[in-house]
């Protein structure tokens, strides 16, 4: 993915070589860049550890969520395969982690640095810009793994829901790959909102109905069919599926859910190339003055 991101960045770069407001204006790499990328994260997951907003909805709100919901609908044994109703909220949680960590929560801090002028001074570094990115991904990827891990033995060891060690890989997969797609994502989106106190709300209203409608907190066969289709349409619905693919004890094989991740990838493709047009380090208002 990284080496994908500088190519495009350099090939974009070349047809704009003037642009400093986009993320097309990468400075010249070198051979430190990778390690630059470890210090960017790092410092990145600091940030994100001293703030405790950002800690309760990314970290608490998912097993909040997981305790409220078998206390509502209770942990029963169900179907031909006797598995614990908590088996199906656990991947539907984890879901709903990757995209607090890797994209809620990067809108909103995206657009308010953007907005406080943090990314032009960041950006006037020697730092490349794809190596800023690529931190801030990665931080998202650890956090969002670091997360799923969380709620899949909080789900083992106090509901019972049971996941196969042959489906750890496919967990941790679709877990990585939701989380590149979802920060390809919220580069794009940070860029179509003007104010720092927009994002939240914009946010918010995005991802809320289609948890309801993607089956994050309850399974969505009840939906009506051109509600399903709607929901089948965006990703959320797909990173949702997938991991509850690896839950499933009907399910035989790896696991993985292909047909799921190549859509994520779609989005992450179409999201990539709006970022890299349409991406600002500049607030608003002086984008819009010059």
């Amino acid at each position: 993915m990284i080496p994908l991101i500088r190519w495009l960045v350099r090939r974009h770069r070349g047809h704009n070589p003037r642009s400093s407001e986009t993320v097309t204006g990468a400075r010249t790499t070198s051979h430190n860049e990778p390690w630059l990328v470890l210090h960017q994260a790092r410092y990145e997951l600091v940030s994100f550890l001293r703030n405790k907003q950002a800690r309760f909805f990314t970290l608490l709100l998912p097993l909040a969520f997981l305790v409220i919901l078998v206390g509502l609908f209770g942990n029963h044994t169900v179907g031909p395969e006797h598995v614990k109703e908590s088996t199906y909220y656990v991947p539907g949680l984890s879901a709903m982690a990757v995209i607090s960590a890797s994209f809620v929560n990067l809108v909103i801090s995206i657009t308010a640095q953007r907005e406080t002028g943090v990314l032009k001074r960041r950006r006037a570094t020697p730092v490349s810009a794809w190596v800023l990115i690529a931190g801030r991904a990665l931080t998202a990827m650890v956090v969002s793994l670091a997360t799923t891990t969380v709620l899949m033995l909080v789900g083992r060891f106090a509901y019972g829901a049971e996941l196969p060690a042959r489906m750890i890989p496919a967990v941790a997969l679709t877990a990585t790959v939701g989380s590149i797609t979802f920060c390809v994502l919220a580069h794009a989106l940070s860029a179509l909102i003007g104010s720092a106190d927009a994002a939240q709300p914009v946010v918010q209203a995005t991802v809320l109905p289609l948890y309801f409608i993607s089956g994050v907190f309850v399974p969505d066969v009840d939906l009506p069919p051109w509600l399903w289709h709607i929901a089948e349409f965006f990703p959320v619905e797909h990173l949702a599926n997938a991991l509850h693919s690896a839950y499933d004890p009907a399910v035989r094989g790896t696991g993985i859910a292909w047909s799921d991740l190549a859509v994520l990838t779609i989005w992450m493709v179409g999201g990539l190339v709006i970022a890299l047009r349409r991406f600002r380090w500049m607030p608003a208002a002086a984008a819009t003055a010059a």
